[in-house]
């Protein structure tokens, strides 16, 4: 290479220029492409668009043109790009769902709201809406700085003069470099109605506007679920807002099956794709309880069926709609706009002060502009009014000059005329000198005379100026305002997962391995006493069925363990399974350890009301007869790795907790089928840490506290079941009251054939008792068919045991009206000789009561 050759490379920081090259781009995309301008809420693209329409001249009221000749005038004048990015940006100026006063008027396909593609720009036809004019009216009145086009040929303006608020009506999205905009649409009507309410009192507050303008209003209707994202929005300029499709609940067949009628969906919402997804999800039943699924929409407007199943109950399946698929989303707002060129995030009066700002030096060029033409015009008036007023001297020296510059000149030197109004009397026809001719120029000087005194005046006072604002969007506001198409739900916010669960009860089993689900009661048929029962729970066969408990879906449960820690869901956060499965590893629900158990579960209905939660205490028993009082309140904060709620010695384990109301009977029994009763106030409040005291000796190395009762009077009646599988039931004041740490007294004649106590229950007659076997049989039996016996006497026969098999647990469950079915299987059962006995079996009394 000869020397010399390199002389003019300059080495340059590749660092330094990427980075100045980066900048000059990202400003570049900021400026001219992603962000709308505060003042006529327009991208360069969209204010190409409508310029180059009105220089076509394809206004509201002439001819549609071809697209294709629109693209290609926007593209070759002033938009530099592809011609896809200026027909995509008209093309969704002139749909419906897309903009909320639509700025172009489309012929031809120009897409759907299922995602349909318009149809190529060959064959579509399009002209500007009205309301796209008043963004361009007076704009050749020099209301607005111009620029020059990519190649300086030719100008095009910096921003339109835009006589309705753009920015708000319709809003605006787009991703910058290092910022986006997201800006929702607004309903004419109320945004006018904003922004006077803002020029007559220039101290308004956010707060006062909003009564004016209350929320967006999308294109699509649709509801707004909560106020509190509109509410952050307006004040300050970012904001989540909830969207709801419109449904409602039809009925079909006579009434006898029910249908979710969609309506309105939410904005920006693909409504092909939010249907394919909603049957996509039934097919993977995470969504239950729809059988079919049409698309009924037509001109006439938009209807979505989903038909539902016989059995479901629509408001929990809209609700799960909801929170599935699109028809509830989200929009966030995020109001980013140019002001003078550099991006700002802008509240709802920033976006109003900053529009006023424009109309105001908008009105003040359009006044100096026609206050300048009206002056001209006056000019060339005055010299008529004198060529008139001498009208035989101007005629003869316009006669006796040798041509026109001699005829001018003689005028400006005789008559004191400027070059204008000498050449204006040379250019004014014959027919301008007849009287009434004169007559109407006299009148035309008069006019523009007062007209020129009126503008002045407008330059002079801002509040008239301020009046003509306000005069021209009342105008606007009587020619395009329409109604609100979103509706608002104010009060939506507290809104939960909650509001998709039915609010019914469920019973949850829990299995000695540790799996849990709840089942609906309904599963759950009652039979006659004595009977086989029915097939349970399907468990392994090291696994058996082990607690049982009730609960309402909306309910807190709190789950006691057996080593005294408390968990907190709620019941509806139990999967759900039906009669004979399995269920799920309740390690997958809390944060329970592998060697602890589900001991007892405490439904509460508000943890949040403090009269309630310091007014109910939580009494708990171990196995070793160590009892504890604590107020709920010490429980009421949930915590997701749970707590201590009890301090257990190593010997211990927790056997049963109940709520209670401070002022109630104790009675806790024993393995060995003893039974201690003394009232709830010989235990004190204690702390949530504390060990507790003792409530009952035990009789032996091998007796165990196997259950408590706490009942509010003494009339109550209690039933002892053991493990082979007998009960009965007892007036709780057959149990004397003796001091708390006692042996207590004999709750049931314990021998060989009953077995070993299992469970002490208070019941009443409205009661159901749910007994469940090692083996998994399940019996469901009415407490109204066992009669009340003696205290100490055996029972009868609840359940058939087999041999090498016992009762696991036992539940009752509080019903107002049980309907009794009775299972074929056990009244087949019950016609048997065997069963009939047992069924009629007397208690077996042993004579005389044994002492206490």
């Amino acid at each position: 290479m000869a020397e010399g050759e390199n002389e003019n490379i300059i080495p340059i920081n590749i660092e330094e220029e990427m980075r100045g090259a980066y900048i000059d781009y990202s400003m570049s995309v900021i400026v001219s492409r992603a962000l709308p301008d505060v003042r006529d809420g327009m991208k360069p693209v969209h204010r190409r668009i409508l310029f180059g329409m009105q220089e076509l001249g394809v206004l509201h009221n002439k001819p549609h043109k071809k697209s294709a000749r629109i693209v290609g005038e926007v593209l070759g004048k002033y938009h530099p790009h592809g011609d896809s990015a200026v027909y995509d940006t008209m093309v969704r100026m002139a749909q419906p769902w897309s903009l909320r006063y639509q700025l172009v008027d489309g012929q031809g396909n120009f897409g759907s709201i299922d995602g349909d593609n318009p149809a190529a720009m060959r064959y579509t036809e399009a002209r500007l809406k009205r309301i796209a004019e008043e963004m361009l009216v007076d704009i050749n009145k020099d209301t607005v700085d111009y620029q020059f086009n990519f190649d300086d040929s030719l100008k095009e303006p910096v921003v339109l003069p835009a006589k309705v608020p753009a920015l708000l009506l319709n809003g605006a999205s787009g991703i910058a470099v290092g910022m986006a905009t997201n800006m929702a649409p607004h309903n004419l009507g109320e945004v006018i109605s904003g922004i006077i309410a803002y020029i007559e009192n220039r101290e308004i507050t956010i707060p006062e506007l909003m009564e004016y303008v209350i929320a967006p209003d999308f294109p699509t209707g649709g509801i707004i679920y909560g106020y509190n994202g509109v509410k952050a929005a307006f004040e300050t300029g970012r904001g989540r807002i909830v969207m709801r499709g419109k449904a409602n609940i039809e009925t079909k067949d006579g009434g006898n099956k029910e249908m979710i009628v969609i309506t309105e969906i939410p904005y920006l919402v693909n409504k092909a794709s939010m249907v394919e997804k909603t049957a996509q999800l039934i097919n993977e039943k995470k969504i239950d309880g729809i059988s079919a699924i049409r698309d009924e929409s037509d001109r006439s407007g938009m209807r979505i069926v989903y038909e539902l199943k016989r059995d479901a109950i629509p408001s929990v399946i809209l609700n799960n709609l909801y929170k599935h698929t699109q028809l509830q989303t989200s929009f966030s707002v995020n109001n980013v706009a140019l002001v003078k060129g550099r991006p700002y995030t802008l509240n709802l009066k920033d976006l109003i002060v900053h529009y006023v700002d424009h109309r105001h030096e908008v009105v003040i060029r359009r006044t100096q502009y026609e206050l300048k033409e009206a002056e001209k015009r006056a000019h060339i008036l005055q010299g008529y009014l004198i060529a008139l007023d001498h009208l035989d001297e101007v005629i003869s020296l316009i006669r006796n000059s040798a041509d026109p510059e001699t005829a001018r000149n003689g005028l400006i030197e005789r008559f004191d005329l400027s070059e204008i109004q000498a050449r204006a009397i040379l250019d004014m026809r014959l027919q301008r000198l007849t009287g009434m001719e004169r007559e109407k120029i006299i009148q035309e000087y008069k006019e523009i005379m007062a007209l020129i005194e009126e503008l002045k005046e407008i330059l002079e006072n801002e509040d008239k100026r301020m009046e003509i604002i306000k005069t021209e969007l009342t105008e606007m506001k009587d020619r395009y305002a329409d109604d609100r198409r979103t509706e608002i739900e104010h009060n939506a916010e507290d809104f939960s997962y909650e509001d998709m669960i039915p609010n019914e009860e469920v019973i949850i089993t829990v299995s000695h391995q540790g799996y849990v689900k709840r089942t609906a009661l309904t599963e759950y048929r009652t039979q006659g006493r004595g009977g086989v029962g029915s097939r349970g729970v399907s468990t392994k066969e090291d696994d058996f069925t082990e607690y049982l408990f009730t609960a309402s879906t909306h309910n807190y449960l709190l789950i006691f363990t057996d080593q005294g820690k408390l968990f907190w869901l709620k019941a509806y956060a139990i999967p759900e399974g039906n009669k004979t499965s399995k269920g799920r590893p309740i390690q997958n629900l809390i944060n329970i350890q592998s060697d602890d158990r589900i001991r007892s579960i405490i439904q509460v209905n508000d943890l949040n009301d403090a009269d309630y939660i310091n007014n109910h205490f939580l009494v708990m028993v171990t196995k070793k007869g160590v009892i504890k009082k604590t107020t709920l309140e010490q429980y009421s904060r949930p915590r997701t790795n749970g707590i201590i709620a009890l301090n257990i010695r190593e010997d211990d384990q927790l056997v049963n907790v109940k709520m209670t109301n401070g002022d109630q009977h104790i009675v806790i029994a024993a393995k060995s089928g003893r039974a201690i009763h003394f009232p709830e106030t010989a235990v004190r409040p204690m702390g949530r840490t504390a060990t507790g005291v003792k409530a009952i000796t035990l009789t032996g190395q091998d007796d165990f506290v196997i259950g408590m009762v706490c009942a509010s009077e003494d009339t109550a009646t209690l039933l002892v079941v053991s493990e082979n599988g007998y009960g009965k039931r007892s007036y709780l004041n057959e149990y004397r009251i003796t001091n708390r740490g006692g042996k207590g007294v004999k709750a049931m004649n314990v021998t060989d054939k009953t077995g070993a106590l299992v469970a002490i229950k208070e019941v009443t007659d409205a009661d159901d008792l749910m007994i469940i076997n090692k083996s998994g049989i399940i019996i469901r039996i009415s407490m109204d068919t066992l009669r009340i016996m003696g205290r100490a006497t055996q029972g009868v026969r609840l359940i058939k045991v087999g041999d090498s098999d016992q009762i696991s647990s036992v539940e009752k469950i509080t019903i107002e009206e049980v309907e009794e079915i009775e299972d074929i299987e056990s009244s087949e059962a019950s016609d048997s000789p065997d069963a009939s006995d047992t069924a009629n079996e007397a208690p077996e009394t042993p004579g005389d009561e044994p002492n206490d």
